[in-house]
């Protein structure tokens, strides 16, 4: 078994692509053509920050640069007078989902533990702070204030999906613990506005969105690479590819499940977002320090949003919906 050891050990703050695309069988092989971002060719799977060494689909090196935070962008950009008025903001109201939008909520992932385990962390609003402060870019206005969920440190990812089909629109995150105020304001715009894989998201595309956030624990240092339970666990391998240099890459925990891989087919789809693109053997697989850790998720649609925004304005007193509301229903 695996012995564990404290959330980011090496002092790093890292970013990184984290789940899934699309389905995509692999044999146990991949030849080299068939790699995803970082592979050269169309992948099944995210490509994370380029390292920096400036091949994409890697994590960068430890004790190496994290994705930049987008400071002033929060604030909105100039010519935006014209946006409909924000919502008053339920990252400021009362912990969790008021009861007509808890019940649309969709299911949290599997997260870290089972019956009787503690209370989980990671909330609705989490998810709804998330979408306020994308809102309020996207239409020019002051970042939302502070919420009143927990501030504490985790490690985390903020992933965005779009359309029925959830297709992935951007997963960004950090290994190094953040105050989950910041972490959560930084990632919601990194992964929204700065992966690679994609443009920059615009209004239109708020009412077909989900947003999901991941809360990393429980990290351990695995006997081997097979050390870990499909469904249960993400991963992060490093590894030296054909260059000789260190890479590093991960999944969240949902994404071999999702994909249908069993352990060989996802430890080759994460060499191959790693940019390794010589022929995986078992014998360079040994060679692999694989972590593997848990999380607490939680996702939210921008429906499911609007509904909690629309009964936290009821509740304070006003008579009527506010625009966004008749604008994207």
């Amino acid at each position: 078994m695996g012995r564990k050891r404290c959330v980011g050990g090496d002092g790093s703050k890292m970013a990184a692509g984290c789940c899934g695309v699309k389905k995509q069988k692999l044999s146990s092989s991949p030849p080299s053509g068939s790699a995803g971002p970082g592979g050269g060719g169309g992948g099944s799977h995210c490509g994370g920050a380029a390292a920096a060494g400036g091949e994409p689909g890697a994590l960068p090196p430890p004790g190496g640069p994290r994705l930049n935070g987008l400071g002033g962008l929060a604030g909105g950009a100039a010519g935006c007078a014209l946006a409909p008025p924000l919502p008053p903001s339920c990252g400021g109201g009362p912990a969790g989902l008021s009861p007509p939008a808890a019940s649309l909520l969709a299911s949290p992932g599997a997260g870290s533990g089972g019956p009787g385990c503690r209370k989980m962390v990671v909330s609705a609003e989490m998810c709804c702070f998330c979408f306020d402060v994308l809102y309020c870019h996207l239409y020019g206005y002051q970042p939302p204030r502070s919420p009143r969920f927990t501030n504490d440190p985790y490690p985390l990812f903020v992933t965005w999906k779009i359309g029925r089909d959830k297709r992935l629109r951007g997963c960004i995150g950090t290994f190094s613990a953040m105050n989950l105020h910041s972490g959560l304001r930084e990632y919601t715009l990194t992964s929204a506005l700065k992966d690679s894989r994609f443009p920059p998201m615009t209004r239109d595309e708020l009412p077909r969105l989900f947003c999901s956030v991941s809360l990393l624990t429980n990290f351990e240092d695995a006997s081997d690479y097979l050390d870990w339970e499909v469904g249960v666990h993400g991963i992060r391998i490093e590894f030296i590819n054909e260059k000789g240099s260190k890479r590093t890459a991960t999944y969240l925990p949902e994404v071999a499940k999702e994909q249908g891989w069993d352990h060989i087919q996802t430890i080759d789809s994460l060499l191959r977002k790693g940019g390794y693109k010589a022929p995986i053997t078992n014998e360079f697989r040994k060679t692999i320090k694989l972590t593997r850790y848990r999380s607490e998720k939680m996702t939210m649609s921008y429906t499911e949003y609007l509904a909690h925004r629309q009964h936290h304005h009821f509740q304070n007193g006003i008579g009527h919906p506010l625009p966004p509301y008749n604008h994207y229903s």
